[in-house]
């Protein structure tokens, strides 16, 4: 069976986006395991091969059966759209512009079936706006563009994930949308990625949104009774039967990382986010939920304060492609 097609976005071409994939394509290990497809710029990524000192042959194809996915050779999608004096580290609508169509290009090879899964490299939201493309970000973006109407955004780390009831919005307007019908559809989500990948009766924490989940009304306006437990309930009805909450978040990112559950449900984005950023953005993978194909990220931004310079870790685009390919349909 031929490894999975891996539509490998670019990422905003001011960011570390070029730098990493460019060192990580070096490697043996993602030609070993599938077929990288770069969706990008051919001139950008030969300039960032200069700066990691990556010998590498970038060859534009115009189609995923065109590629020879071997190492020592990166197959890209030429998109272009990058001026050739474009700084590194500088905020740049015509770079968010680029970045926008990497992925609606990716996008339209995942649902032509002619790649299996999309990895991203990091953009820019500011610039992404810039260039006249106004989302919150990849995730609302990929939604957008495949015609998906609700995701969830899954963080992943060698030691806990966590998929996010509610993402980009400020806290009072998130804990304004949580209601049981999006924490129950959020939980049948993420049961439903970690089955796929094997765990077969998921354990899923579900946090709550007060300090110690409310302790019984004595914290919040009674959301924890109102907005979270009647979707843990309805979710276990459903299937989710490894489901229990609303559980305190100061003790239940803890609890996950020494192995007592294999996901934990944030209600927002710091809540997730920041116990997952602490184990190390190395490591850590975006994976959203809920896409009609499979999609992994760096855990990390664009950076861009040392973008140009050779620094930038692709160690999170590894491990992104690695869980690409372990979700791509066999």
């Amino acid at each position: 069976m031929a490894n999975p097609v891996v539509a490998l976005t670019m990422g905003d071409p001011a960011g570390v986006g070029p730098e990493i994939v460019m060192k990580a394509l070096a490697l043996e290990e993602p030609y070993r395991i599938c077929r990288p497809l770069v969706v990008g710029d051919a001139a950008r990524l030969r300039a960032a091969g200069q700066i990691v000192r990556a010998a590498l042959e970038v060859v534009p194809v115009d189609d995923p059966a065109a590629g020879a996915y071997r190492r020592g050779r990166v197959d890209c999608v030429d998109v272009g759209l990058v001026p050739p004096d474009l700084p590194w580290g500088k905020l740049s609508a015509a770079a968010g512009n680029a970045a926008y169509h990497y992925v609606a290009r990716a996008v339209e090879l995942a649902m032509a079936g002619k790649a299996q899964a999309i990895c991203t490299a990091p953009l820019n939201k500011e610039a992404l706006h810039a260039g006249g493309h106004v989302y919150p970000g990849h995730t609302e973006l990929l939604a957008k563009l495949s015609g998906t109407k609700e995701v969830s955004m899954m963080l992943a780390t060698p030691k806990m994930r966590v998929i996010h009831v509610t993402t980009h919005i400020g806290l009072v307007d998130a804990v304004e949308k949580i209601d049981p019908g999006l924490v129950e559809r959020t939980i049948l989500r993420g049961h439903e990625a970690l089955v796929h990948a094997g765990i077969q009766r998921p354990r899923i924490a579900v946090c709550g949104i007060n300090p110690h989940a409310g302790e019984h009304g004595l914290f919040g306006r009674g959301e924890e009774e109102q907005k979270v437990a009647p979707g843990i309930e309805a979710a276990r009805r459903k299937g989710a039967t490894g489901a229990e909450g609303p559980l305190p978040a100061d003790t239940v990112f803890f609890r996950a990382s020494r192995g007592d559950f294999d996901l934990v449900v944030a209600m927002y984005h710091d809540q997730g986010h920041g116990p997952v950023k602490v184990l190390g953005l190395e490591a850590g993978v975006n994976i959203t939920v809920g896409l009609p194909f499979v999609r992994t990220s760096v855990d990390h931004g664009t950076a861009f304060d040392i973008a140009g310079t050779g620094k930038a870790d692709e160690r999170s685009l590894l491990q992104a492609l690695r869980d690409a390919v372990a979700l791509a349909p066999k």
